[in-house]
């Protein structure tokens, strides 16, 4: 018999990725971006007035304010525990924080398992921050474990680009095998369960050698990856900022590797938290830490502090849509490609309040240009809008985690 990882080794080498052909067709992938802000906005700043449009916060990013939609009266039902939802941002999974709670799959590993699997990285965690806080990722697996995020600009760019010596190869190819060998023992001992399994219990077994076949194409992909040569980027090797109140630096870093990322091909999924947790951020008039000054109390001298911080954060977002249109690619722009969510758990950090969620989506070929208000007291569950960004990558999704529809108002172009 052969063994299966030498099996997969030369699979591997014989067998084409269906991405080899993507160069040829007409039109770009649709790509998902997620970015988190842990800290939230606050919500006077965030928030359009009734019957308006924008707002001082949005009016930073008013240039894009064609290609970006807001939303308001939206959270996750059951989602609370104040910082603890931050993990909960993409996957609605009620009741962070209690000793029973058990996370959910998130959108972005939904999306990754459709539209992620002819890509090198079927999905990218990042994050910037200072230290452990309570959403440094959210990426969530099916089995509710929360996926590292890569902190390093300088890893995260040699992982994209850079070509792995001879022997950096030769240890990556032995994790994979080694990963083959573990494949072999499991499926060894589960063929001898299968000859006593009673027959109700036949159909979750069948569910487990389906998992295992997925790994076995995941490990398959991992080794045709490996003998093919990373893509070229005119873009320099970066170096990463020691001092964590570099927040914003760091942002803009992390940005323009992601818009390489993305171009390339390289991945299609990406989520990114952007933490401000225990940093004073070096923005001009800023002296005190950003998770202090959340608690305002209501105190203008804090409240006019943190909008400095805030308004920071906008307009580097902003920076990051311009660049993601400034990027032309067959019938419109990255950003045309891209669906670009951009929010919080947190409506209100001062009262550490989940509802009413300041939220943006960009990009994605959504009709944009507007401002969807909902019930501020009985909220739109966040994932409406979850159903209908699948739906717009193409994802047949009639329901995700809380979902009773789509989100009304939000339509493709």
């Amino acid at each position: 018999m052969i063994n299966r990882r030498h099996f997969l080794r030369a699979a591997g080498a014989l067998l084409a990725l269906p991405s080899i052909g993507r160069a040829a067709e007409k039109l770009p992938p649709r790509r998902l971006f997620a970015i988190h802000v842990p800290l939230g906005m606050m919500p006077q700043f965030f928030f359009p007035k009734a019957g308006e449009a924008s707002s001082p916060y949005l009016d930073l990013i008013a240039a894009h304010r064609a290609h970006f939609t807001s939303f308001y009266g939206v959270s996750h039902p059951g989602v609370d525990g104040n910082h603890h939802a931050g993990q909960c941002f993409l996957t609605g999974a009620p009741h962070p924080g209690q000793p029973t709670f058990r996370n959910s799959l998130s959108l972005d590993q939904l999306v990754a398992e459709k539209i992620g699997l002819d890509t090198r990285f079927q999905s990218l965690a990042v994050s910037v921050r200072k230290g452990e806080h309570y959403s440094d990722s959210i990426g969530v697996s099916r089995s509710g474990v929360v996926l590292p995020s890569e902190t390093s600009a300088e890893r995260l760019y040699r992982r994209l680009f850079v070509a792995g010596t001879p022997e950096e190869k030769a240890a990556t190819m032995r994790r994979i095998e080694a990963g083959g060998s573990v494949l072999d023992l499991i499926l060894d001992k589960t063929k001898r369960l299968e000859k006593s399994t009673a027959p109700e219990d036949r159909a979750r077994l069948d569910q487990y050698f389906q998992s295992v076949r997925e790994l076995e194409g995941r490990l398959q992909r991992n080794i045709e990856w490996e003998n093919r040569p990373k893509p070229k980027v005119d873009y320099p090797e970066p170096k990463d900022l020691a001092d964590a109140n570099e927040v914003i630096a760091r942002s803009k870093l992390m940005f323009d590797l992601i818009k390489l990322a993305l171009h390339t091909d390289s991945t299609r999924v990406v989520t990114l938290s952007l933490s401000t947790f225990s940093v004073v951020p070096h923005v001009p008039g800023v002296k005190n830490e950003t998770h202090g000054l959340t608690h305002h109390g209501n105190e203008p001298e804090k409240i006019a502090e943190l909008r400095k911080i805030e308004e920071a954060q906008l307009t580097v977002f902003g920076d990051l849509l311009k660049a993601f249109r400034d990027v032309n690619e067959t019938g419109g722009s990255l950003l045309d490609h891209t669906q670009v969510l951009y929010g919080s758990c947190l409506g209100n950090a001062n009262s550490h309040s989940n509802q009413n969620l300041p939220l943006i989506l960009a990009g994605g070929r959504f009709k944009h240009g507007k401002n969807l208000s909902f019930d501020s007291n009985n909220n739109t569950p966040m994932a409406n809008l979850f159903v209908t960004m699948l739906q717009g990558l193409g994802i047949e999704a009639g329901k995700f985690a809380s979902s009773t529809g789509s989100i009304s108002g939000l339509d493709l172009i």
